[in-house]
């Protein structure tokens, strides 16, 4: 999928790929959230994700122009959850608002776990 932005000397089409390193990205520098989690089918275990790897964990789909992202998240242990995700909505929805033109008219937290962090 990809957004498309028209111009006055043509169009600007962003693949759904490129948001995603960027929301993945805009999401790790949150407040609580240690990193992007890629969920094992097999035996249901969520797995922390490295830097090279956030798109794994974030999902985003395009319709009309419209983004909506679904975030795979481990969390911090003892922040709040509601305070980390509205956080992470916040920042995640301004930052990918600014970056590509379009507007992010929904944003999914699944939080696949928690770590203690050092």
């Amino acid at each position: 999928m990809e957004g498309t932005l028209l111009r006055n000397v043509g169009e600007v089409t962003i693949d759904s790929n490129v948001i995603a390193k960027y929301a993945g990205s805009a999401a790790v520098e949150s407040f609580g959230i240690v990193g992007m989690s890629s969920v094992s089918m097999k035996d249901g275990l969520a797995k922390l994700l490295y830097k090279e790897n956030l798109t794994h964990g974030v999902n985003v789909t395009i319709i009309n122009n419209e983004i909506s992202i679904d975030f795979h998240v481990i969390v911090a242990y003892g922040v709040s959850i509601q305070a980390v995700c509205d956080n992470l909505i916040t920042n995640v929805k301004y930052k990918v608002e600014d970056f590509t033109g379009l507007k992010v008219d929904k944003i999914n937290i699944y939080v696949e776990g928690v770590r203690i962090i050092d």
